[in-house]
C-alpha cells in the first residue's frame, strides 16, 4: 500500500530594511537576517569609533560601507581606507581592525558565513585567545544615540 506523500519542509525568505539610529558615541549591531550558515548585520559606529585587532577563525565575512569612511588595518599595521559603496572581504582567520575616519557616523553592511563546522561567532585576539565583542580589549564604550537621526 502506498503511503501518502509528505509535503517537504520549505524554507522561507527573510526580508529586511536597512535602518538604524545614528550615534554620537559607541557602536551598535542590528541583526537583519540569519540562517544556519549566513547572516547580515547593519553596524553603526560613531565618528572615531574603533575595535581591537582580532580574527574570526570560523567565519568568512565582508563589510560594505553605506555611509562614512573606514580605515582597515592588518596585523602588520598596514591599512586601506574604504569609502561609500566600497568594501573588504575577510577570509576566516584574517586579522584586522578598523576605525571610523569620517566626520559622519560610519554605517556598514556586514555579511558573514560559516567557514568550517565550529562556532562562527568565535573571535580571537592576536595572541590566539578568545576576545568577546563587548570586552574592554575590543574597545567597547557606552552608546550615545543622536536624537531622531537615522540611517535609512
Amino acid at each position: 500500500m502506498a503511503t501518502p506523500a509528505t509535503k517537504p519542509t520549505t524554507k522561507q525568505p527573510s526580508f529586511f530594511k536597512l535602518r538604524a539610529q545614528l550615534l554620537e558615541q559607541g557602536r551598535t549591531n542590528t541583526l537583519l537576517a540569519r540562517t544556519d550558515n549566513m547572516w547580515a548585520t547593519l553596524k553603526v559606529y560613531a565618528s572615531g569609533g574603533e575595535n581591537g585587532l582580532h580574527a574570526h577563525p570560523h567565519e568568512d565575512h565582508t563589510f560594505v560601507v553605506l555611509q562614512g569612511k573606514a580605515r582597515y588595518y592588518d596585523a602588520d599595521g598596514g591599512y586601506t581606507d574604504v569609502g561609500k559603496h566600497e568594501g573588504i572581504m575577510l577570509p576566516a582567520g584574517a586579522y584586522y581592525w578598523f576605525e571610523a575616519i569620517s566626520e559622519e557616523p560610519l554605517v556598514l553592511l556586514r555579511i558573514g558565513c560559516r567557514a568550517g563546522g565550529q562556532d562562527p561567532r568565535a573571535r580571537l585576539n592576536i595572541r590566539g585567545e578568545p576576545m568577546p565583542g563587548d570586552s574592554k580589549e575590543n574597545k567597547r564604550v557606552p552608546v550615545v544615540y543622536r536624537d531622531g537621526e537615522y540611517f535609512e
